[in-house]
C-alpha cells in the first residue's frame, strides 16, 4: 500500500523542502509503505529527490508514520547536501 504526502510536518521535511528550493529542484515526493508482519502493519516511508528514491532506514508503527517521512526526508537531506558518500555534491553533479 502507498499513500502520498506534500505537506512537511516536521525539520527534516521542512529543511528537505527548502534545499530543493535553494537548488532549484523540484518539491520532493513523499510515499508512505506498509508491510505486513504476522498480525501487525510496519510502516515506512520513500522520499524521491533530484531523480532519486531514497528509503527511510527504519520500520515504524502506524502511529508514527511522521517520524517515517522525516527520516526518509533525513536521508534525502544528507544526500543532498554531501553528507553521504553516494551525494550529487560528492560526485560533483551540477545543478
Amino acid at each position: 500500500m502507498e499513500v502520498q504526502s506534500a505537506t512537511p510536518t516536521g525539520p527534516w521535511q521542512d529543511q528537505l523542502d527548502n534545499v530543493c528550493r535553494d537548488a532549484q529542484l523540484r518539491p520532493p515526493v513523499f510515499q508512505i509503505v506498509s508491510d505486513r508482519r504476522g498480525g501487525r502493519t510496519a510502516w515506512s516511508s520513500r522520499v524521491t529527490v533530484h531523480g532519486k528514491t531514497l528509503a527511510a532506514r527504519f520500520w515504524y508503527d502506524g502511529k508514527n508514520l511522521n517520524n517515517a517521512r522525516e527520516d526518509a526526508a533525513e536521508c534525502a537531506v544528507k544526500w543532498l547536501t554531501g553528507s553521504e558518500s553516494s551525494s550529487p555534491t560528492q560526485q560533483q553533479w551540477g545543478w
